[in-house]
């Protein structure tokens, strides 16, 4: 029987959102392991921790396990409570599940994964890089939907320097020029074409008391994000 230690993990949002509960995934690993032949010597768990990076506690002590000898595999119920990302999974399949020995291995509940098999492996790469590509295709939609609204003078977040905020006709939030801010920006432009450095064009606005969006004094990098989005 192979030593597996399980990593069972859940955020904030899975458990108030989605039901991922650690009880569940507890249940599926220890299921998994009776069904084919594990041995579980460890279910070890990360609560309310995102999958955005892999410095996690749980996850750390599951592959010091590996490292020590003391397992020779790691069970998860789905591949997106070990990570989301396709660099991090590149990262922990080179160094903790090399292909060479094909231990560790890597086994996933939901998605059928056995990296102890060229075809285990095959499966994981591409499920992950289909993640990675639907993701990414969100931020773009997300991305193109908000300069849209821009462009039409619909308001996302609170408004930027040389804007404010006002209510439509048609009662919906809209942007329009605000002449004093616009002039601060066309200064702001005027110095830097002048060669002059963020924090100089900082210094001159502060001195001549021109104000900013919020209050409060300028700062070269106040600046830098205005020259740059003008």
């Amino acid at each position: 029987m192979i030593r597996t230690v399980a990593y069972v993990r859940v955020s904030s949002t899975d458990q108030s959102e989605n039901g991922h509960s650690l009880a569940a995934q507890r249940e599926k690993v220890e299921l998994y392991a009776k069904l084919h032949g594990v041995e579980l010597v460890a279910v070890i768990e990360d609560a309310g921790v995102s999958a955005k990076t892999l410095d996690r506690p749980g996850l750390q002590r599951a592959l010091a396990m590996l490292k020590a000898g003391e397992a020779d595999a790691l069970l998860v119920t789905k591949l997106d409570r070990l990570t989301r990302s396709v660099k991090d999974l590149g990262h922990l399949i080179e160094s903790c599940f090399p292909a060479d020995t094909g231990k560790p291995a890597l086994l996933s509940v939901s998605d059928q994964i056995d990296t102890r098999t060229a075809g285990g492996r095959l499966v994981l790469n591409v499920l992950m890089s289909v993640a990675q590509w639907e993701r990414e295709a969100i931020a773009e939609r997300t991305k193109d939907t908000m300069r849209s609204m821009r462009a039409n003078g619909r308001v996302v977040g609170r408004p930027t320097m040389g804007f404010d905020e006002v209510e439509g006709a048609d009662g919906k939030r809209m942007l329009v020029a605000n002449e004093t801010e616009q002039s601060i920006i066309a200064r702001i432009l005027a110095l830097r074409a002048d060669g002059m450095s963020y924090q100089r064009i900082a210094d001159t606005l502060n001195a001549e008391k021109a104000p900013t969006k919020r209050g409060g004094t300028w700062a070269a990098m106040t600046v830098r994000g205005i020259a740059r989005r003008a």
